[in-house]
Formats: C-alpha cells, structure tokens, sequence
C-alpha cells in the first residue's frame, strides 16, 4: 500500500512546497532601485575601507544615494563621468552598477519615481542615522 500512495502524495507535497520556493511577487521598479542603491552604498563604503589612504578611492566623489532626492540622478552622472581610478577593477563594477541604477532610474522607472525633496546639500553631507531612540531624558 505504501508504494502505491507515493504516485498520489507527491503532487500534493509540490502544491504545499511551491509557495515557500516561489518569491511571492516579482520586484518592483520601486524596490529594484532601493535594492539597488543600498547595495551601491555598502560596496562603496567598502571599498573605502579596504583602500589605503592614498589610494585614488578617496579621491572619488561622495556616494550617499537617496532615491527620493532629485538631485540624485546629478549625483550618480557625476559619479561615473569621475576620472579617478579608471585602472582599478572593483571601481569600474561600482561605476557599471551606478551606471545600471541611473538607467534604470532615468529610463524603466521614470514614471514609478516620486521625488521628495532637491536637496543636493543633503546627498553631500547626509544626517547621520541614530541606531537608538535619543536621550532626552538625561
């Protein structure tokens, strides 16, 4: 009997497993470019990290990327137009995904994009997170 209720079990366990394989839904433009940047800004900051100090990294403009800063896009045209470090490999990848990430900002997404604010001045010189809630109390 066992032999015979494999066949029959094993369609069903394909029906019940499947959702947990499958990603639910497929990335948005939205996501794809927060994604994106987010992963742009941890190799940069790595890339800073393991570069000497000497090295042309540090020549390389600023890279705080929000997506909902008009001035952004400037920001990322800048970034791949700079001429530092053109012989290093891992600057070039970082200058091919910024590419990537402008194209799929100024061209896929246009119309998935909504600005909040045009203040360059804050893709220059970022607020820096708090990891906490503020001592108010001391």
């Amino acid at each position: 009997m066992a032999p015979r209720a494999l066949p029959l079990l094993l369609p069903l366990l394909m029906v019940v497993l499947w959702p947990l394989v499958v990603e639910p839904a497929p990335p948005t433009c939205y996501s794809r470019m927060l994604t994106l940047s987010h992963e742009i800004m941890a190799d940069f900051q790595s890339l800073q990290a393991s570069e000497p100090e000497d090295s042309c990294v540090r020549h390389l403009p600023r890279l705080y990327l929000d997506i909902h800063n008009y001035c952004v896009l400037a920001k990322l045209r800048d970034f791949v137009a700079s001429p530092q470090c053109w012989k290093m490999a891992e600057v070039d990848t970082l200058k091919d995904r910024v590419r990537k990430l402008y194209t799929i900002m100024n061209s896929f997404c246009r119309r998935d994009l909504v600005f909040l604010s045009d203040d360059c001045n804050a893709l220059e010189y970022p607020i820096p997170e708090t990891t906490g809630p503020p001592d108010w109390q001391s």
